[in-house]
């Protein structure tokens, strides 16, 4: 086993439970620390909606199934659980650009809106849209508004780096030559 003699704080850190253990190709045993950066993001935030389904604080307001999420859009979603699925890019977004506020997270989900034969300018996402899911987010204990905008709390950083690490071992057993890299 590799032994690292850095710290008693190292040796916690590597014996927590969002670890990745492996064996590198030398046959020595490594721990790993997987975060949300290391995983690829559609499959973290397929999980995360899954899991952010059975928090009570999260459901969909009754005009979620009526709503366009842009005005740069033609349509409403046509997934029925896409509530669960941008609730969970908006917690990733947090994780990894805070601080972070309802204008940005607009800007975001926004796109090109097209204007028939003149060309498409930049609109923004929907504001309500972005400001609702924050409020739940903040409901659950995930995220923390702090003056210059919310961030990710203890409770929704270890929720993420849990998925993380799952997703990781997931990948890890689907692609063996990719343990390398967790």
């Amino acid at each position: 086993m590799l032994v690292i003699a850095i710290g008693s704080h190292l040796e916690k850190l590597l014996k927590s439970p969002h670890c990745f253990q492996f064996r590198h190709q030398h046959g020595s045993q490594v721990n790993l620390m997987v975060t949300v950066y290391d995983v690829p993001a559609d499959k973290l935030i397929e999980r995360l909606a899954e899991e952010l389904r059975k928090f009570e604080e999260i459901k969909p307001p009754e005009w979620a199934k009526y709503v366009k999420t842009g005005v740069h859009k033609e349509r409403p979603p046509q997934v029925e659980d896409w509530w669960y699925v941008r609730a969970a890019s908006v917690l990733r977004k947090v994780y990894m650009r805070y601080p972070i506020g309802v204008s940005r997270l607009a800007a975001l989900y926004g796109g090109k809106r097209r204007r028939g034969v003149k060309p498409p300018h930049a609109r923004k996402g929907s504001r309500s849209i972005a400001r609702k899911i924050l409020q739940q987010l903040e409901a659950a204990g995930l995220v923390i508004t702090t003056p210059k905008g919310r961030v990710i709390s203890p409770k929704g950083q270890s929720l993420l780096d849990r998925i993380a690490k799952e997703v990781a071992v997931e990948v890890a057993k689907r692609m063996p030559e990719i343990k390398l890299y967790y």
